[in-house]
């Protein structure tokens, strides 16, 4: 079992070493689909159209085709499936949750002066889950490499004598010193060897720098890694529009985001060999992101015909400031002798909170094309392009050696990200249809760690004339292969993912 907090020790490393890595970068720039039930409904193609709150994430000179003030609120719910294949195990998660996703309203100003060109102004204020973390999934299944790997992989190359305490020293102590002198690789090396999932390669030499496992089995080990993440990335947007002439729209949005997330890995491992002596290892990581991040976006709809408008818009990097911080537990079933019914246990868990340097993550821009045909009063058709090249995504400072190795990963393995959005809508008196369609590519170039995206959507809206109600519904597959460790045990959990929201707005118009 987990150990309980004895005390809580708070350290800052003075080395740079890093919890963050380029498949938290491609999670950061993802393109989600939040907001209000009528924009989810449509699948966000609402680049050309304007007249949503949510519509000013895609172009911020949405806003200015609001004829009057306007007020709308938004409820989801999240519903998370994710079949996860390991080897031979095959396993199945699900996970719902009600949150408040969006809540927001303008304000239109007319202007008096109807010589001006400027018709209209409009100032908006919107909050929005832009981004829900919450997600679990179980991999489980007989791999064919064990866990020490990853603390031999960590502790080779480090004397004896520094991964062990010093005088006066416990293990919480030394767990510290061991990270602020030597770093995050020589401090996982220190938890196997402290319980016993690996031993010197040769015993009292305390320079040795090599080490062996202490786990032995045929060909398989049974393993398990149950992986939860939780948290959020708010995005609150403070928007001016105006409307030029009758043909164009203009506006300008600045973003502020704040983001928490935790990542809870609990890993089995059991099934060794009757002589092994090791019998079984539990290694939990507990990691807290928290962070504040800010980006702006511009953009412009014209009216081309009374039927046809065109936007345009650009959306600027995002620039996160983030910290993490990071509580380990370990124990281990260890038999120094095989076969001796006295087996001892091992759980040297350093009772203590890791916090990291402050980093940034730069998320690279991104720009959108739009185009919409108006039927009248009978219903529309829309469809949005974005481009976002993720390959010039960063993790900073990009001077620190760690940062860079990661960063050139991003280089060489992401890509361009194309993003298709369709959405429709059919009007029936004072009812409204909706449906939709939304493409989003890899950021990988071998779409191996992350696929394609592909979802669909429905909506329904009824307008009471100054209130109106609107029910959304989308669902999102896309396919993954993540890896359980980054080095050592890097068997990967297949897993297909499915994402279902269902939404209800609530506007009125004042």
């Amino acid at each position: 079992m987990r150990n309980l907090f004895l005390f809580l020790v708070t350290f800052i490393f003075a080395t740079n070493v890093f919890a963050q890595n380029r498949n938290d970068v491609a999670l950061y720039g993802s393109d989600k689909l939040n907001g209000t039930a009528r924009y989810q409904g449509m699948s966000g193609a609402f680049g050309a159209l304007g007249g949503d709150m949510s519509s000013l994430n895609i172009n911020p000179a949405g806003s200015a085709v609001f004829t009057s003030t306007v007020f709308t609120i938004s409820l989801a719910n999240y519903h998370i499936n994710n079949e996860t294949n390991y080897f031979n195990g095959r396993s199945e998660t699900d996970f719902s949750q009600l949150k408040l996703n969006q809540i927001g309203g303008a304000l239109v100003f007319n202007n008096g002066n109807s010589s001006s060109p400027w018709k209209k102004f409009t100032m908006a204020f919107n909050y929005e889950l832009s981004n829900n973390f919450e997600n679990e999934f179980l991999a489980t299944g007989d791999g064919n490499t064990s866990i020490a790997q990853y603390f031999l992989n960590n502790a080779t190359g480090y004397r004896v004598g520094n991964l062990e305490p010093i005088d006066n020293e416990n293990i919480t102590q030394a767990y510290i010193n061991i990270g602020r002198d030597l770093g995050y690789d020589a401090q996982q090396g220190f938890l196997g060897y402290q319980n016993y999932v690996i031993d010197p390669a040769t015993s009292e030499n305390p320079d040795e720098t090599s080490y062996v496992s202490n786990a032995k089995y045929a060909s398989r080990i049974g393993q398990e890694q149950l992986v939860i993440t939780s948290g959020y990335d708010s995005k609150y947007t403070l928007n001016f529009a105006s409307q030029y002439t009758d043909n164009v729209y203009l506006g300008f949005g600045l973003n502020f985001h704040s983001l928490e997330r935790r990542r809870i890995s609990q890993f089995d491992e059991f099934g060794y060999d009757s002589d092994s002596k090791l019998q079984y290892v539990q290694f939990d990581n507990d990691l807290y992101t928290y962070g504040n991040g800010f980006s702006f976006n511009i953009g412009g709809i014209a009216k081309l015909s009374n039927m046809v408008r065109v936007g345009a818009s650009y959306q600027s990097p995002t620039w996160y400031g983030m910290t993490d911080e990071l509580f380990q537990s370990i124990n281990a079933d260890y038999l120094a002798n095989p076969g001796d019914a006295n087996a001892s246990y091992a759980e040297n868990t350093p009772n203590t909170t890791i916090i990291f340097p402050n980093y940034d993550i730069y998320i690279p821009g991104k720009y959108t094309g739009s185009m919409a045909v108006i039927f009248g009063p009978f219903g529309l058709l829309s469809l949005d392009y974005s481009y976002q090249d993720m390959s010039n995504a960063k993790l900073k400072p990009t001077t620190d050696p760690v940062f860079a190795e990661e960063n050139q990963a991003i280089e060489n393995e992401f890509q361009a990200v194309s993003t298709v959005r369709v959405g429709g809508e059919f009007r029936v008196k004072r009812f409204s249809f909706r449906g939709g369609y939304r493409f989003e590519g890899s950021p990988y170039e071998d779409e191996f760690t992350s696929s394609d995206l592909n979802g669909y959507s429905l909506g329904l809206g009824y307008s009471f004339g100054a209130t109106k109600l609107d029910l959304g519904f989308s669902q999102a597959f896309r396919d993954y292969n993540i890896s359980l460790y980054d080095t050592g045990l890097t068997s990967t959990a297949a897993i297909d993912n499915k994402n279902t929201n269902v939404s209800f707005s609530v506007t009125f118009n004042l």
